[in-house]
């Protein structure tokens, strides 16, 4: 049995590192391959995606896209998830679900600016559920356990041409 004291990676799976700039004899001295003067050869450089003053490949690339600045970032909870606190008795399935008592049975962390239901997983409880959104498929797996779903979303507004 080795002991921690005979452990050696196997070899031929290391190298030892180069150690520059130690005399002429040893063939990396003076310049350490470096070359000669410019940037490249002082301490402290950082140069990538620099191309000689060309203009760089990611700056000639088109942008696109767009980001909106006051998105709402959503805790998503999938049915699975809901099924599964409802099972080990965190959850009361009399009682309409909604993001504190998620929050409260450890379903979620935090509510961040609303909850959105998702339909990933089996629902056998009949559930009210009170949430910001909901996508299609969940809304159709709560009504087919004989559940309902409110949406808190306010309903978009119609902007006239």
């Amino acid at each position: 049995m080795t002991k921690l004291n005979q452990l050696a990676p196997p070899a031929g799976s290391t190298k030892n590192r180069m150690r520059v700039g130690r005399g002429p004899g040893s063939g990396k001295g003076k310049t350490a391959g470096r070359g000669e003067k410019g940037q490249k050869a002082r301490s402290g450089v950082a140069v990538n995606g620099f191309e000689g003053g060309q203009m760089p490949l990611h700056m000639r690339m088109p942008k696109r896209g767009f980001n909106k600045p006051f998105a709402k970032v959503l805790a998503e909870v999938n049915l699975w998830r809901i099924e599964q606190a409802i099972g080990a008795g965190k959850l009361d399935a009399g009682k309409p679900i909604d993001s504190a008592a998620l929050i409260a049975a450890g379903v979620l962390r935090r509510a961040k600016d609303g909850v959105k239901l998702l339909g990933a997983g089996e629902l056998k409880s009949k559930l009210e559920i009170v949430v910001y959104a909901a996508s299609a498929s969940a809304k159709a797996a709560v009504e087919q356990a004989g559940g309902s779903v409110t949406e808190t979303r306010p309903a978009p507004v119609a902007v006239e041409a």
